[in-house]
């Protein structure tokens, strides 16, 4: 919200400082880049490619995470039944399953993030190249990032950067 209101101020102070015929002159417009992330055709390449990049990862966590409820179901269901050492080395078993799986659930999830991070950086900088094209084609002297309070939509220039990147 912060930064959102520093801009509005930035662009304000920019705007009373032009004369009244610069100010004519000046074309601004503004980009919805949220819209673009989850519209873009390269962003959902992007996350497919990541999916197959991680599915065996997670297939083996599922498998793990069910063999692991089919001991603690065992356990339930025959514990009254077992001996005393079995039950206890069921027990244990579980309780390392369970510590090993939490471990390899969340260095999955780090190792997910990591690589999110690095493919949206990866686009955010092909996004910000399509934006400038977009912008000098058009002629606009000023492209603002979605924080604005309001824009008559002739200004949003979200869809021709969309259309620029289907090209792509």
């Amino acid at each position: 919200m912060m930064k959102k209101m520093s801009m509005l101020a930035l662009l304000a102070v920019f705007l009373v400082s032009l004369s009244g015929a610069a100010l004519s002159a000046t074309k601004i417009a503004y980009v919805e880049v949220g819209k673009v992330l989850q519209e873009s055709p390269q962003v959902k390449a992007v996350k497919e490619k990541i999916r197959k990049e991680f599915a065996k990862r997670d297939d083996q966590l599922v498998a793990e995470q069910k063999k692991l409820k089919k001991l603690k179901e065992k356990l339930s269901r025959d514990g009254s039944i077992m001996s005393e050492a079995e039950r206890k080395r069921l027990e244990r078993d579980i309780i390392a399953r369970t510590r090993k799986l939490k471990n390899s659930q969340s260095e999955f999830q780090e190792d997910l993030a990591l690589r999110q991070n690095e493919e949206l950086g990866k686009l955010r900088k092909v996004i910000a190249e399509v934006i400038v094209k977009v912008a000098k084609k058009g002629g606009y002297d000023l492209v603002l990032e979605s924080g604005v309070v309001w824009a008559n939509d002739k200004v949003n220039i979200t869809p021709q950067v969309l259309k620029e990147l289907k090209r792509r």
